[in-house]
């Protein structure tokens, strides 16, 4: 039998650990993966900081990740258009509830995915390049293309532009800057939101505006630029990011529907040390308390409604069996979408993760984290 190896989360709290992991067969329509890079994602480091506060039905040993990209070691049975050695990114899905699985974590070797998350990728792509795609990309499709969040039209390479916009707060972003790409090929104008250190990134995405989200005047100034425009909706990433999205659409002609993919508070402002004390578990309660009230408010005075998501319930709907199987690989063999944002290598081992975990911690802005795993080839 194989032998594989995984960075395990052994506890609620502490470090990961890179130990001896299950070599797992795949069944039906289940791949395995061999992985050359894996991302990270924020998600990451908090689940071993706030222990079982998130991903309450996780049972350790554990294994953490979204993003992997890598080759192909065995296919299940009802897999047919994937073959062995094939180059291919997935979304590994272990983390979520209707799958709570370690051999369906990112950190590790060898990892069982869905051929429903699972893309085969062009030649020019390399393995660290399409590792930062899974996850901010499932998360945007959910947000923009789910039929109870935007239920935006789904991207094609036959869409023509709409005379209709979104408002993508956060544009730089993992999420964001997926959801620029999608957004705009499915035929929509985008407006969004980023630092002006990010305002040329984001219009290489192919953004038409965008606004600085510390001014003062943000709200005002993308009102402006929305007015006589059919405006589909809100796609608001980052905490905070909910309220100035509200104001906005109550001004503007066109649905009043935010979609949330960020808590209302954050974390990375709030944290202390290695793990969450009962003094900061309180601050961060209080704090959310406050802001969910406050949206609450504000959603009745505007008129606008709110709604929180996350990319779990693509694994298993419609939303992820199309943009992985049939728009995502000829998107990228044409570069009409490219992954985005650009990698920072930080390692070469799964030891490397919990340094990968505690750079991204500390802030990063319109990259991802990748760590490259030694065995990786040159493409």
């Amino acid at each position: 039998m194989p032998k594989s190896e995984a960075a395990w989360l052994v506890a609620k709290h502490g470090p990961l650990q890179v130990k001896e992991a299950p070599y797992t067969e795949p069944e039906g329509d289940e791949i395995l993966v061999r992985n050359r890079a894996v991302a990270v994602n924020p998600v990451d480091w908090m689940k071993p900081y706030v222990g079982d506060l998130l991903f309450t039905w996780i049972k350790y040993p554990f294994v953490l990740g979204s993003d992997l990209a890598g080759e192909v070691a065995a296919v299940g049975g009802a897999v047919t258009d994937i073959r062995v050695g094939d180059r291919v990114l997935a979304m590994a899905a272990g983390a979520c509830k209707q799958r709570a699985r370690a051999a369906e974590g990112a950190f590790q070797a060898h990892t069982i995915v869905s051929r429903r998350l699972t893309t085969v990728i062009p030649d020019h792509l390399s393995y660290v390049e399409a590792a930062v795609v899974p996850l901010g990309l499932t998360t945007a499709a959910c947000g923009l293309f789910q039929s109870d969040l935007l239920a935006l039209e789904r991207p094609s390479a036959h869409t023509g532009a709409r005379d209709q916009w979104v408002i993508i707060w956060g544009g730089s972003t993992s999420v964001g800057s997926n959801a620029i790409q999608l957004a705009v090929a499915a035929g929509y104008g985008v407006v969004t939101t980023a630092s002006p250190k990010n305002f040329e990134y984001v219009r290489t995405l192919g953004a038409a505006h965008a606004f600085d989200y510390n001014s003062r005047d943000v709200v005002r100034d993308i009102i402006a630029a929305l007015r006589g425009k059919h405006v589909v909706g809100a796609l608001s990433i980052g905490a905070g990011s909910t309220a100035p999205c509200m104001e906005i659409l109550a001004q503007c002609q066109g649905r009043k529907f935010v979609a949330s993919c960020s808590a209302p508070v954050s974390f990375q402002d709030m944290i202390k040390g290695s793990r969450i004390t009962f003094a900061v578990f309180v601050d961060m309660l209080g704090a959310m308390l406050s802001s969910s009230a406050s949206t609450w408010a504000k959603s009745r005075r505007l008129g606008v409604a709110s709604r929180f998501f996350d990319a779990s319930s693509v694994v298993d709907n419609d939303i992820g069996r199309y943009i992985y199987q049939e728009y995502l690989g000829p998107a990228l063999a044409s570069g009409n979408f490219r992954p985005a944002p650009p990698p920072q290598v930080v390692g070469t081992s799964l030891h490397d993760i919990q340094t990968a975990f505690d750079i991204q911690r500390s802030g990063v802005s319109a990259a991802k984290i990748v760590v490259a795993l030694a065995y990786t080839k040159s493409r």
